[in-house]
């Protein structure tokens, strides 16, 4: 994996066409399969350990299924957020947005900085099984100005629609304060991250875009060099 201040961040998976998220936005992806299960099935597919279990086997399935760039994007993620300056409060948020709030660290006695810790030591510990000596690199977050403005411009559109569809969720509690809690990850943290935080959140809550917001996110999404169909998969795009 390459980083590019002036064109964005470079991916480069064996098999491209097959990913449909990396990294943390990855991980937040799966928040609908215990959503899906019935509580017999949950009882005989999760882990014993409840919710956060499942979370944290989450880490090791990226380290064992996807190449190397791909997982140590999940590492990548995790750092751009804990050791930014973001309150704890914003990190929590945006979790919950791109998880339809269907788990919130705050309810299993944890902070977002220790629920990130928790997701990293589950990501280190999978990936030294085979390399021990692996020391993951500092945060290098996406932070030029162009691109940061660029992210915000295509959020701005649906910024409502987007509000709306958080303040009566089908799953978990209202989220007020999201929009301006992803803002802050674009401006103060990373506009890589930010921006497919954003997407998750758009999926999660299945909010309806028209095709000059699909064009602005997928044309955006070049930009960063994502996987073709990051941003495409799972939009609610209406013609």
């Amino acid at each position: 994996m390459t980083e590019n201040d002036e064109e964005g961040t470079e991916y480069e998976y064996l098999e491209d066409i097959y990913v449909e998220d990396i990294g943390l936005t990855w991980v937040t992806s799966k928040w609908d399969i215990p959503v899906a299960l019935s509580p017999e099935d949950a009882e005989r597919h999760l882990p014993k350990g409840g919710p956060v279990e499942f979370w944290l086997e989450l880490p090791e399935t990226a380290v064992e299924d996807f190449d190397r760039s791909h997982a140590c994007q999940l590492g990548q993620d995790v750092r751009r957020l804990s050791e930014s300056t973001l309150p704890d409060e914003t990190i929590r948020t945006v979790w919950l947005g791109a998880t339809h709030g269907c788990f919130d660290p705050a309810g299993h006695g944890m902070d977002a900085r220790t629920w990130l810790r928790r997701i990293e030591d589950a990501w280190l510990a999978a990936v030294r099984r085979s390399h021990p000596a692996f020391v993951p690199s500092p945060p290098r977050p996406v932070t030029d100005e162009g691109l940061r403005q660029a992210v915000l411009q295509v959020i701005r559109p649906v910024a409502n629609d987007l509000t709306r569809a958080v303040t009566i969720p089908k799953y978990g509690s209202p989220l007020p304060g999201l929009v301006p809690s992803l803002e802050q990850v674009v401006t103060q943290a990373c506009a890589d991250l930010g921006y497919r935080l954003f997407l998750r959140a758009m999926k999660a809550y299945f909010v309806e875009i028209d095709k000059n917001s699909r064009d602005a996110f997928i044309a955006l999404g070049k930009r960063f060099g994502y996987p073709e169909f990051l941003v495409g998969n799972n939009l609610n795009h209406q013609e």
